[in-house]
């Protein structure tokens, strides 16, 4: 007895399923299930525009993304969901990485006799964990190469690992303008616009109210014949009267009300860290400072090329800060105050959460902060 022939509709979509078609079906399938969640996506995206405001979206995406955190489809799906929401709580910069570069600078002075040798020393201090013996670690950092030895500051670099960059670091004094003026200009982008002549554009996206922590975007230009760069970082800043310190960190995020444009070449890695110590009061001429920076200009130069051009180009911006900071001091441009001439006052509330953490933290020894941008 012999078997049933399939049905001819049946045979000829066999037939060209072993041409391939069954492959072209699937794709088909997805490419009709995908276009259904995006449209889902959107109209949940447009739903939640109506029902909450900016600052609630932000919120309640916060509160998802830190429950599903760890699950990356089902984060990604959120993402998509709730596109064009900054997420604060992952990007904002926190008190850890402000007290790292506190402690960097630190840690040089307490070997400054380094920077008042005669080339004996040709590197600064490493890290905590290497001069603890972790080998590890030693392992993945490099030394400081010194690059630049001029009176007035110091520069090194080092490689970064896994990549053809270099990392820099600047320590330098300045005697004839204060650090307060000094770190009013770094902080002002209306004024950055006047004295940086290489600055296209230069403006705040969104301000953290929870961190003090801000999003700019900043387009720059770079030595002919290469485009224009464009940043977008998150910046925060802090101020300790107690301990007589300022800090500036700076890193690149990305920010959903920013895309990359066809005019710039996005520049996605970048950091940079300035401590300020003043030698006698934030009012007061003269202050040491420790400047560390790295980026991905996005080049297609060799290593050399490239260290080349910073290495020339850090000294010539600082130059330029320092003639502006001059200019503010001598009442040619005003510029705004980001730093309180006295500490502010805590209320009775925040007293008590401060002893609260106080305790929770016993034995650190973080700053108090008390101004952010």
């Amino acid at each position: 007895m012999f078997p049933r022939r399939p049905p001819a509709g049946l045979a000829a979509w066999l037939a060209g399923a072993r041409g391939g078609g069954l492959l072209g079906l699937l794709a088909n399938q997805c490419r009709f299930v995908t276009g259904l969640r995006v449209r889902r996506t959107q109209q949940i995206a447009q739903l939640y525009g109506r029902l909450y405001s900016e600052s609630s979206r932000c919120v309640l995406l916060g509160r998802l993304w830190r429950r599903l955190r760890g699950r990356p489809g089902h984060a990604s799906a959120l993402m998509a969901a709730l596109a064009g929401v900054f997420v604060w709580d992952e990007e904002r910069i926190q008190e850890e990485e402000l007290q790292r570069s506190i402690n960097e600078m630190k840690r040089l002075e307490e070997v400054s006799n380094i920077f008042q040798s005669s080339g004996v020393e040709r590197h600064p201090p490493e890290s905590k964990s290497q001069t603890e013996g972790n080998e590890e670690l030693k392992d993945k950092e490099q030394p400081w190469e010194m690059v630049m030895d001029k009176k007035h500051f110091k520069l090194w670099r080092r490689p970064i690992e896994g990549s053809h960059l270099y990392q820099y670091r600047v320590f330098g004094t300045y005697t004839d303008v204060t650090p307060r003026q000094f770190f009013n200009v770094q902080l002002d982008t209306e004024y950055r616009k006047k004295w940086d002549a290489l600055v296209i554009k230069l403006e705040v996206i969104e301000r953290d109210v929870v961190s003090g922590s801000e999003v700019l975007h900043w387009v720059t230009h770079f030595p002919y014949p290469m485009y224009s760069r464009d940043y977008v970082y998150v910046r925060r800043y802090s101020v300790d009267q107690e301990n007589n310190v300022m800090v500036l960190v700076s890193r690149a995020v990305q920010h959903p009300s920013v895309p990359e444009s066809p005019e710039f070449v996005r520049v996605r890695s970048y950091e940079s860290q300035m401590v300020i110590r003043p030698h006698k009061s934030f009012d007061e001429n003269g202050f040491d400072y420790l400047l560390t920076y790295s980026d991905n200009p996005q080049t297609v130069f060799p290593r050399y090329c490239v260290s080349w051009m910073v290495s020339s180009g850090m000294p010539d911006f600082l130059e330029k800060l320092h003639t502006a900071t001059l200019k503010a001091k001598n009442m040619e441009i005003k510029v705004k105050d980001y730093i309180p001439a006295k500490p502010l006052e805590m209320s009775s509330e925040a007293k008590a959460t401060a002893q609260s953490s106080e305790r929770k933290n016993e034995g650190s020894c973080g700053p108090a902060r008390i101004e952010y941008a």
